[in-house]
């Protein structure tokens, strides 16, 4: 009989203050990033603390999805839980994202990672 896998390694990632934030206030639940390995190695259930400066947001991974662009990733999640208010324009939370992520960064493949508050 096999034992049951560990469960997934607590993580930090950093983040920008407004999107922690978000977080905090419950608004951002779906957290973007592209596919580096170290964030592909993100699983469903797995605690990530997001940091900002000295202010720290502690969740749960509720999903991960992969999609192959920014585009695709909206055209399927709500934009309002990416970016709150810059949400209410797909184009314009499309062009912050892209300030963020360059072209290269994007090939790698885009993340939606859904998480709820712990």
């Amino acid at each position: 009989m096999t034992e049951p896998a560990p469960p997934p390694q607590k993580r930090e990632l950093n983040i920008r203050k407004q999107y922690l934030q978000l977080m905090a206030d419950g608004i951002k639940t779906v957290e973007v990033r592209v596919g580096y390995p170290r964030i592909r190695a993100i699983q469903t259930g797995q605690e990530l603390t997001f940091v900002a400066g000295d202010q720290r947001v502690s969740t749960r991974v509720v999903r991960v999805t992969e999609y192959p662009s920014f585009e695709a990733m909206l055209d399927h999640e709500d934009p309002l839980t990416i970016g709150g208010e810059l949400g209410a324009s797909k184009d314009q939370l499309l062009a912050v994202i892209r300030g963020i992520y360059s072209p290269e960064k994007e090939r790698l493949g885009v993340l939606a990672i859904e998480i709820a508050l712990r």
